[in-house]
């Protein structure tokens, strides 16, 4: 899992940089909508709303359109459009599974969107069933290593009914079972740990081993599905080795 933490902290210090440039206020916007639409507007009672809030605030985000994202998603405001979360499996080239999360108010575009990039990568899109077979969903959180320490968390987090718990580089790593995903936040809230990502992800159950000019390949595909204002994460089985990462920051 090396290569898939440090080609992570990249890709956050690439999202703090975009931040900047209001690049993924759209995405966020868009999770703060659907979690409180889900669970309610009051971040205390509904904890996906609670971290998609964190994260908005991490990015610097304005105040007034985090308070206009909630009222969309609770319906008190009624303008915009009308969102809805989409699973999508595919392929990349090589082979490479992929499970692409996406929150569009038009699907005929997105999967036009993203069957495009697909296509022009040496991949393409899947069924229902074909790819998510070989992921196991779990409930994830990062804890950066400044300022927690491992075995602090590690109780805390045990407590909260998380499975493993893992430290790569700078990061502790929580893993559970989807419905165990309040009982570890809650824990973590409560012992006031903030994590600096979360949310139920896919994990491959067995990584898929190709070249460091394959593995490149895949990865910039990856990164272009991810600039689509529609994909809020993508999930590969992908096997992402140091070596690979070094010639991805190279190219």
């Amino acid at each position: 899992m090396s290569g898939h933490s440090h080609w992570a902290t990249i890709k956050r210090k690439k999202g703090a940089a975009d931040a900047k440039k209001g690049k993924i206020f759209t995405r966020l916007a868009r999770e703060i909508v659907i979690a409180a639409r889900e669970a309610g507007g009051d971040p205390d009672l509904n904890v996906r709303l609670g971290l998609a809030i964190d994260k908005a605030k991490a990015a610097n985000m304005p105040k007034d359109s985090i308070d206009r994202a909630i009222k969309r998603g609770t319906g008190e405001d009624k303008e915009g459009a009308d969102f809805e979360e989409i699973l999508y499996e595919g392929y990349a080239t090589s082979g490479v599974a992929l499970m692409i999360e996406c929150v569009t108010e038009n699907r005929n575009r997105t999967v036009a969107e993203l069957r495009h990039i697909l296509s022009k990568a040496g991949g393409g899109m899947g069924d229902p069933g074909s790819v998510s077979w070989q992921f196991d969903r779990m409930a994830y959180f990062a804890i950066p290593t400044d300022g927690n320490d491992f075995d602090t968390v590690f109780e805390i987090a045990l407590e909260g009914g998380a499975d493993d718990i893992q430290m790569e580089d700078d990061l502790i790593e929580i893993f559970g079972k989807p419905n165990s995903f309040k009982t570890i936040a809650d824990a973590l809230s409560k012992a006031h740990i903030k994590p600096e990502d979360s949310g139920i992800r896919f994990l491959p159950k067995q990584e898929l081993s190709l070249d460091v000019e394959k593995t490149v390949k895949v990865m910039k595909a990856i990164e272009t599905l991810e600039e689509l204002d529609d994909v809020q994460n993508i999930f590969s089985n992908l096997d992402i080795t140091e070596e690979a990462v070094q010639a991805m920051e190279n190219s």
